[in-house]
Order: structure tokens, then sequence, then C-alpha cells
């Protein structure tokens, strides 16, 4: 068996079957400072998955979700939303999504942070209060089709409806 090389140190990339991710190297690789990373850990915005901080000498392993998570955060972030709402928005996905969180669908607007699910925009911000629906444009374009094909000539050349009962 070929020995195992830390991916913090490895300039190859990394497999998500490796035994993680060092803080050192999942804060370059999402593009953060480790001061963040361990800021963010002690403050239980995100936890590493795999080893955790447990007194002087251990080391947290973050995983390849908690990467994701972490990219997700910072881009979050560089949007400009304040670090308080972003915990807010990973309180809400973490309770609320129970799919893969990559499969998430989030919608930022100015400062506000939505979560798209099942054709509705959630404010996750609001606790999920203020739901929007989504108008699909192609929706109201089939719908428009459809109100225009009763529309035939009449014997005089003008056009008359033909109205539908029910």
């Amino acid at each position: 068996m070929a020995p195992q090389t830390d991916p913090a140190h490895s300039d190859a990339p990394a497999r998500t079957d490796d035994a993680g991710f060092s803080g050192t190297r999942a804060a370059k690789v999402v593009g953060i400072t480790y001061r963040q990373l361990d800021y963010w850990a002690r403050t239980d915005l995100i936890r590493p998955s795999l080893n955790d901080a447990a007194g002087s000498g251990s080391r947290r392993r973050y995983s390849y979700n908690d990467l994701l998570e972490l990219k997700a955060i910072k881009k979050l972030l560089d949007a400009g939303i304040k670090l308080e709402q972003v915990r807010k928005v990973f309180e809400y996905l973490r309770e609320h999504v129970s799919t893969d969180i990559a499969a998430a669908h989030i919608v930022i607007d100015g400062g506000s942070v939505n979560l798209y699910d099942d054709g509705q925009l959630i404010d996750v911000l609001q606790r999920g209060q203020g739901v929007l629906n989504v108008l699909s444009m192609g929706g109201v374009k089939s719908e428009l089709e459809d109100d225009l094909r009763p529309v035939e000539p009449t014997l005089d050349g003008t056009d008359a409806e033909i109205r539908k009962i029910g």
C-alpha cells in the first residue's frame, strides 16, 4: 500500500476520497485566510465534519462538502451579504434543504437572499416569510399564444373572438 500524502502539502488536485483537507489547505482552496476559517469554526458558522479541533495540537479536517459550504459562504460575503446574514442563510439551509447543499439555488438581490425551491423564491433571511412566486416568461409566452388562437376572421374581414365557455 502506497503512503498517502497530506493534501495540504501536495500540488496534485485533492480527491474527495482522501482523508480530507487540513485547515490550511481548505482556506487556500476556498480563497480565504486561515484566520477567517478559524473564526468561522470557533463561532459555529461551519465546523469541520471530519475532525474538529479538540485542544492544543489537534488538527481540523474538512470534507469536500465542507469546502462547498465554505466556498458558498465566501461567495455570499463577496456579494455584499453581511456575515450575520450569512449565518442565518446557512441555518435555514441546514434546516430546510434535505438534498445536497450544492443542489440549492440561491438568488441574491441586493441585501436579500432567496432560496429557489419548487418554483418559489423563499426569503431565507425572513425565515421563510415573504414567499414570492417565480414568473416563467416561457409560460407567459405560451399562455399568450393560447389566448391568441381563438381569434378567427369573420365574413366581413374583421376579427371576432370565439369565447371559451367554462
